[in-house]
């Protein structure tokens, strides 16, 4: 299997992030935190008009008609810029609901829950909300959603709200099963780029920052620090790839071990690559204004979404279990 990007692939990945680094600084990100939901509208809507969501439709309907490959190329760019708000959602439901291809029409999910409560990100931004059952993917009306706000969220951009009970909902042409697989597969896209972006945020600080007269980045043991960041990047990038390339053609093997195997490393990836940023930059890393925290955070929060950790390493490990011994 090549992992090498086709040279259509580089253009997007390049003009989605020259888009991003003009639109999305991170004092612009910052600033989400103070907008209803943390979902800069304005932004959102030029990621629309960018293709952003739309680059798994078809052409007839106003898409690139791309794979999920692409697709995950631009989504590791968006984690990367550590762009908020319920970007996976917005893609794997365009086509389905009404605007929200070209980015008019903000859409939320229910990521998971906690005890006997649902939890639903970025509800104050949010145009419509997909609610994934067993059997069918519903759509909601936010206003129609009693729910409770956490006053202190664990990611300050990604404000999160607990609900006791939702109501049914409107039936959404849409697979359950798909919804999951895609969205696990897009948010470990989005990990894999939160985890690229520390990597190179300590090796940054590691050739400024300088003790004994001499950079820290000479000292062997941050050396190695760095050095498993970055193989943690490649790994975690290749098997979302891979996960990818499954969805697109189911023949290549086993759909379900690729993609669950892809979210549990990218997750590994992206918490293990901020907090290694966190020490390479020691103390001045546990403080608000450098930008680690962000990334850490985020990672902890999307570790649960789209099936947690512990969720997709049993998936692997029953996939492995009936796999015929030689």
């Amino acid at each position: 299997m090549d992992f090498e990007l086709s040279a259509d692939q580089e253009a997007l990945r390049d003009g989605i992030a020259e888009l991003l680094a003009g639109r999305f600084g991170i004092e612009r990100v910052r600033a989400c935190e103070n907008l209803p939901g943390a979902v800069d509208r304005e932004r959102w809507r030029e990621l629309g008009e960018a293709g952003v969501f739309a680059l798994r439709l078809p052409e007839a309907d106003g898409g690139l008609d791309l794979g999920l490959v692409d697709a995950a190329v631009v989504f590791e760019e968006l984690g990367a810029a550590l762009v908020p708000g319920p970007l996976v959602w917005s893609e794997v439901c365009a086509g389905v609901v009404g605007g929200a291809a070209d980015g008019s029409t903000v859409v939320g999910g229910v990521s998971a829950q906690v005890g006997d409560r649902v939890v639903i990100e970025h509800l104050g931004g949010i145009d419509a909300l997909a609610r994934v059952g067993s059997e069918r993917v519903a759509r909601l009306e936010p206003g129609d959603v009693t729910a409770e706000p956490l006053a202190r969220p664990l990611d300050p951009l990604t404000p999160v709200s607990l609900v006791e009970a939702l109501p049914e909902g409107d039936p959404l042409a849409l697979a359950p099963a798909r919804a999951r697989r895609d969205g696990a597969v897009l948010c470990a896209a989005y990990l894999v780029g939160m985890a690229r972006a520390m990597a190179a945020s300590g090796v940054v600080y590691a050739l400024e920052r300088e003790q004994f007269d001499r950079p820290i980045g000479s000292f062997q043991s941050i050396k190695h620090l760095l050095a498993d960041a970055a193989v943690r990047v490649e790994m975690a990038r290749a098997s979302v790839h891979a996960a990818a390339l499954h969805v697109d053609d189911p023949e290549l093997g086993d759909v379900r071990r690729a993609v669950a195997g892809s979210k549990h490393l990218a997750g590994e990836a992206a918490i293990a690559n901020a907090r290694t940023a966190l020490q390479v930059h020691g103390g001045m890393g546990f403080t608000w204004e450098v930008d680690v925290h962000l990334y850490l955070k985020r990672a902890w929060v999307l570790d649960t979404v789209f099936g947690s950790a512990d969720e997709h390493a049993d998936a692997v490990a029953a996939c492995l279990s009936s796999f015929p011994l030689a």
